[in-house]
């Protein structure tokens, strides 16, 4: 391995992760909200997104955490009322939002791009595919990655890498740039295609296998420990203060 490699393996590296409350630590305005149809706030910088109706939802900080991880909290998305026939137009999603003047190292929309990683640890009792997404606000382009949720009421630690891109530079500001999309169900508008694992501009191609988190109100879905970092490689999750 190159030099570089082995000292951001080892830790010494430090801030690579762009991801803000990346250990769900901190929420400001509250640890749990019933009753949730739209849009909403989950714990501090991440969203309850929801493009239509999609259930309802009790959003929470939750202690149920991996064992041995280092981690006190994560974030727990609890179905209250199903919507097993989501509408052609419908989204589930939580996300993060970046504004583009912290994203500028990676290069986007020029020869230089660099690839993004994230690692993070989730939990369903709903096994199958799942799909995470960046998505270009600037732009309008996505990329996605589908990961697996394999044992139910399991955690388990998941890697995505998306790939560069050198079209759509994002904007030098403090306007929204960026959005890190972890899918929990959507209608057909977004799952008819083929999935978009290159950067695209196709919204059909944006979640195509995403299972529906909603169909059931039996269904959880819980993440923590989330780092997205340049390059190819996941390195150990960085904790801080």
């Amino acid at each position: 391995a190159k030099m570089g490699e082995v000292l951001t393996n080892s830790q010494i590296g430090g801030r690579r992760n762009i991801v803000l409350n990346p250990k769900m630590a901190i929420a400001q305005r509250g640890t749990s909200f019933t009753g949730k149809t739209a849009d909403h706030y989950i714990v501090d910088r991440f969203t309850m997104f929801v493009n239509g109706a999609m259930g309802t939802w009790t959003t929470a900080q939750s202690t149920t955490v991996p064992t041995g991880e280092g981690f006190a909290k994560s974030i727990k998305m609890d179905c209250t009322t199903a919507d097993a026939s989501p509408a052609s137009s419908d989204i589930l999603s939580v996300q993060q939002r970046f504004e583009g003047q912290d994203l500028q190292q990676l290069k986007k929309g020029t020869s230089s791009a660099e690839k993004l990683t994230a690692s993070f640890y989730v939990r369903s009792n709903k096994t199958g595919t799942y799909i995470a997404e960046l998505e270009d606000r600037d732009n309008t382009r996505y990329v996605s990655q589908s990961y697996t949720i394999s044992s139910a009421d399991t955690w388990e630690k998941k890697t995505v890498t998306f790939p560069a891109d050198t079209s759509g530079a994002l904007n030098n500001d403090n306007g929204e740039s960026l959005r890190l999309n972890f899918w929990l169900g959507g209608g057909s508008n977004f799952t008819s295609g083929t999935l978009g694992t290159t950067w695209h501009t196709t919204s059909a191609n944006r979640a195509v296998g995403q299972v529906n988190l909603a169909d059931s109100t039996s269904n959880e879905w819980y993440v923590t420990g989330l780092q997205l970092e340049v390059g190819s490689q996941a390195t150990p999750f960085e904790h801080r203060s």
